[in-house]
């Protein structure tokens, strides 16, 4: 028994690369996390449709200068790629490669919301994707040639003189060739799933092959080519699941522009042995999903904060819950926090920031605190302290992203002044473009974020006191390589003449929506 869904896109959040696996009668999702820190994120769902955060694996990577930026480095677009999420005689498994650091790590866990165990698997293995097949594990992974390699029985390397042999190639591909690969044995059945374009044209798709033996030739197509209409953005790239009656669906990503990457939930039948994705390739508007008879209330993916912390029954809820170093999980650092510099008073509600350096602009600045945009649009409201502040420090509202933009109190020649700063497409460098000057030390400021078919803006305001006014013209967000990952709301804090100084933030508020 089931009820009609019509909902896609499943989540309006930037959560790219989703692979999914069900335990029991609870799914797991993990998706790419990049360079924001804690990472590792998996959400998890108890009718495929509502999702909410269960854990960080990880609170950090590798101390590297990029990570941590240092040096003028930074690690922005790489990082955590493409994770694969098993579930193995009673251990979970997450591997992913990260490509400023040119290593293939492996997470273990047997309690999900526990601790888990990192180690390294020796290679580096693109887009890589696990299958345990009874006593042995294989590891498949690479662009447009895709390579199934037998590891050893602990995961540390490839097996010597084990399983290892091109599969399947999409050699002569001049845009994206096979890669996001999912690896899968499904009634003694091998399948490889893939996200590749078009060669005629840009173009996102998704293929599936088919063998009956790993030695045996991998048989595949084409199998789901579709856009839900919007501005020719294909659906692809993501794991398949079954539900504990048999049913299949597939969470795969849809591009949306600058707020990212967002799942998108599509139903699967099988024929001959052979995946059917949607209705012949195109997704319906409306499906039939199983019927959860669960009372259950998810805690939101994005939220407001009042900074205070909210005591909870359990430690592992109370983990759960304040995951980011003791923040709310909806909240990661721009890169590897220094948490010695930042203070959370629970009892004033107050969040503050302080500086031990100096930088020259927002991407290296370090500690800025991020949320994911929501599609179609978003509005979040922020108070902050800056009576404290030093000469050339900048701190408040930004949303960060290769095309960024800030709105912010600084302080020149011993006055507050009110600033929006922005770096266009076509910007080597950031950009002043407003400034107003500032009596009171208490500033309320807002951002409004609009993304739907790929307006892609961001207007930037604060509270005259009687009404809240505009400052700076309507930025143009744009999804980069730079950064390869949807827009995000931060709290932003740095130096750029003495350091030392404090910023206080307070009253965080997150809308859904425009409304002013």
């Amino acid at each position: 028994m089931g009820i009609l869904y019509q909902y896609n896109p499943l989540l309006e959040l930037d959560y790219p690369d989703p692979d999914v696996i069900r335990v029991g009668d609870i799914y797991y999702m993990v998706s790419t996390t990049m360079h924001f820190m804690p990472g590792g994120e998996i959400l998890r769902s108890y009718d495929l449709v509502h999702w909410e955060h269960v854990t960080f694996f990880y609170d950090e990577l590798e101390r590297t200068s990029q990570q941590m930026l240092e040096k003028e480095q930074n690690a922005y677009g790489k990082g955590m790629w493409a994770a694969s999420i098993r579930y193995h005689k009673g251990q979970f498994y997450v591997c992913f490669v990260a490509n400023d650091t040119g290593k293939t790590y492996l997470f273990t866990t047997k309690d999900i919301e526990g601790e888990w165990k990192r180690r390294e698997i020796e290679g580096f293995y693109h887009d890589c994707s696990l299958l345990f097949d009874d006593d042995k594990v294989y590891i498949a992974y690479g662009n447009k040639h895709i390579y199934i390699t037998q590891l050893k029985e602990d995961l540390s390397a490839p097996m010597p003189g084990g399983f290892h042999r091109m599969v399947v190639s999409d050699e002569g591909n001049p845009r994206l060739g096979y890669e996001g690969t999912h690896f899968y044995k499904i009634n003694g059945k091998y399948y490889l799933f893939f996200i590749h374009s078009k060669r005629e044209e840009w173009r996102r798709v998704e293929a599936c092959f088919m063998a009956d033996s790993l030695d045996g030739e991998f048989v595949g197509k084409d199998i789901f080519d579709d856009d839900m209409g919007y501005c020719y953005q294909g659906i692809a790239q993501g794991g398949i699941v079954d539900t504990p009656d048999g049913t299949w669906y597939s969470i795969m990503f849809q591009d949306r522009g600058a707020v990212g990457r967002i799942p998108i939930l599509v139903p699967v039948v099988w024929e001959n042995d052979f995946p059917i994705f949607g209705e012949r390739g195109h997704l319906p508007k409306e499906f039939v999903i199983p019927k959860v008879e669960k009372d259950y209330i998810y805690t939101p993916l994005v939220d407001s904060d009042d900074f205070r912390e909210e005591r909870m029954e359990s430690e592992k809820e109370q983990k759960r819950r304040y995951g980011s170093f003791g923040l709310k999980s909806c909240w990661q650092f721009n890169h590897i926090p220094d948490m010695s510099l930042i203070t959370r008073d629970a009892l004033a509600g107050m969040l503050s920031f302080r500086t031990d350096r100096v930088c020259q602009n927002l991407t290296q600045a370090k500690n800025t605190l991020t949320q994911r945009l929501r599609y179609p649009a978003c509005m979040c409201d922020i108070s902050v302290d800056v009576s404290k502040i030093k000469e050339g420090d900048y701190a408040g509202l930004c949303v960060l992203q290769g095309c960024y933009c800030m709105v912010a109190v600084t302080k020149r020649e011993n006055q507050y002044i009110l600033v929006m700063i922005s770096k266009e497409a076509e910007d080597a460098i950031e950009q002043e473009r407003e400034t107003i000057s500032v009596e009171n030390a208490l500033v309320k400021l807002r951002i409004v974020a609009e993304f739907e078919n790929m307006t892609d803006t961001a207007k930037l305001y604060y509270d005259s006191g009687d009404e809240w006014k505009q400052i700076g013209k309507k930025h143009k967000l744009q999804f980069g390589l730079d950064h390869f990952t949807g827009a995000r709301i931060g709290l932003c804090y740095y130096a750029t003449k003495e350091y030392g100084g404090c910023a206080q933030f307070s009253e965080f508020v997150y809308r859904k929506g425009k409304e002013r």
